[in-house]
């Protein structure tokens, strides 16, 4: 048994995942020291291999429910650090990152994705986490090619943006889990 379960968590696409993961703390570092080009750099490095990932995973036929919570907790971290030194910085508000990390948290617990089961996303919930990344790289990328857009402003509004549409689809899947758990109640009672 262990050799499978072995089998499952070493593969090409968890590697994929485990190195943006791994990328992570060293890409808040560069945000929040300032080291634009290695931002940059860490932050393509994180967009391709979240890009790739799951194309591997299908290719070679490893996908797996551990595969997608890796790839999804990879994610949550590179954006939560990566907003967080944003944060610290100044550039976006300190809710941000915040509100994103409870985001993910949810997603992974309602979806049962501790228990083994494949997360489910909504559609504003997959919007949002291209978003996250879509900020994230905008200022990392206007500092890193020395650019004069987008302004702190339009930045710090897309920011909030995110904010309101993170809480938004929050309140969706909470009210989406409370009724399925309502529906199951009633289906065990009848």
């Amino acid at each position: 048994m262990a050799v499978a379960v072995r089998g499952r968590v070493r593969t090409r696409a968890n590697a994929l995942s485990a190195l943006r993961l791994g990328a992570a703390a060293p890409l808040a570092w560069a945000v929040a020291a300032g080291h634009a080009q290695l931002a940059a750099l860490l932050y393509a490095l994180a967009v391709a291999t979240d890009l790739l990932d799951g194309r591997v995973a299908r290719r070679f036929r490893e996908a797996s429910a551990f595969g997608g919570l890796l790839d999804h907790g990879a994610d949550a971290l590179t954006v939560v650090c990566g907003l967080g030194a944003l944060a610290w910085r100044g550039a976006v508000p300190a809710l941000l990152p915040a509100v994103v990390a409870l985001a993910f948290l949810q997603y992974a617990l309602d979806s049962g994705a501790l228990a083994g089961r494949r997360l489910r996303a909504s559609a504003l919930g997959r919007a949002n986490g291209i978003a996250y990344f879509i900020l994230l790289g905008l200022p990392l990328a206007r500092d890193a090619l020395g650019l004069a857009a987008p302004g702190a402003g339009i930045v710090r509004a897309l920011a909030w943006t995110l904010v309101a549409t993170t809480l938004v689809s929050s309140a969706d899947r909470a009210l989406a889990f409370a009724r399925a758990r309502r529906c199951a109640a009633d289906a065990g009672a009848g």
